[in-house]
């Protein structure tokens, strides 16, 4: 059952989310970094800013971590919203649960770079942490949220298809798979859905990133995508959030293909509840699962 303090959060995010229905990408920006504020990074984290090619970054390190393994962050946001300020706090929390050392990637956003510009991002950011840390490709595993998470997968696909070793894993958190919206949830629990209470924003982001590309295309949307030969996947994802079906679908495509894959459906939570790390047990409970998850992956 929902916590007491579940509820609480469910009823202010509602409230503070339909506000930000018309706003313009920038308006939204800078909304996003400025409530960056409401989150705390976690305790016995050092940030520091690094050049991962031509673009920014941030090494997220634990007191203590793991030598030799790393994690790659890719932050949600509708490929349109998001930064590094203002995902710190979730990958801090992340790092901190399995005690490695974490890099926090700023990828270019659409509307002004459509894709492929965040795939060639993430692909480059991984390729360039193999060099940097000088550790092989799977000792890496990629983490993301949202669109995060939808990019981690199609990083994986970029990587296969282009004969570059694979990570170890993929840690998907709510993941955006499949940007033409036609999953049965989407519909089914938009009224249930604190996080989405309508799907416009969603479906203008979408048209954002994929520029003249269809929406279905397979590195857009890896729902669509021949998922055969990619490495582990594990998926988190909330009961009640109209991307549902994009994790379980994905992942049941995934497993008749052949890959070692989970989706962990949690019971009254919405899109990305793990963020509330400091105001819910269940955001808690569930980063704490992830950070399991990722030292038995790299262990």
């Amino acid at each position: 059952m929902p916590s007491i303090r579940s509820h609480i959060v469910r009823f202010y995010l509602k409230r503070a989310l339909r506000r930000d229905s018309g706003q313009t990408y920038q308006q939204r920006r800078k909304k996003i970094n400025r409530s960056s504020n409401l989150f705390k990074t976690a305790r016995g984290i050092t940030c520091s800013p690094v050049e991962v090619g031509s673009r920014s970054g941030e090494w997220i390190v634990p007191n203590g971590a793991k030598e030799g393994v790393a994690i790659l962050y890719l932050h949600g946001g509708a490929y349109t919203l998001g930064s590094i300020d203002s995902h710190r706090a979730i990958a801090s929390q992340i790092a901190a649960a399995c005690q490695i050392q974490t890099l926090l990637l700023e990828y270019r956003l659409a509307p002004e770079h459509p894709y492929p510009a965040a795939l060639e991002d993430s692909v480059s950011a991984f390729l360039w942490m193999q060099s940097e840390l000088d550790i092989a490709a799977d000792r890496i595993v990629i983490v993301g949220d949202s669109a995060g998470g939808g990019l981690s997968i199609a990083t994986a696909i970029r990587l296969r298809n282009t004969g570059w070793d694979m990570p170890r894993a993929l840690v998907c958190l709510s993941p955006w798979t499949d940007l033409s919206m036609s999953g049965s949830s989407v519909q089914e629990l938009l009224g249930k859905d604190p996080f989405f209470t309508a799907t416009n924003d969603l479906c203008r982001a979408a048209s954002a990133y994929a520029g003249v590309h269809p929406l279905t295309h397979p590195e857009i949307s890896p729902r669509y995508a021949n998922l055969r030969g990619l490495p582990d996947l594990y998926v988190q994802v909330g009961a009640n959030e109209i991307l549902l079906s994009d994790s379980v679908d994905l992942v049941q495509a995934a497993q008749v293909a052949g890959v070692n894959a989970q989706v962990d459906i949690w019971p009254g939570m919405w899109h990305v509840w793990q963020v509330f790390h400091d105001q819910m047990p269940e955001a808690r409970c569930a980063v704490l699962k992830i950070g399991k998850k990722i030292k038995a992956y790299l262990s």
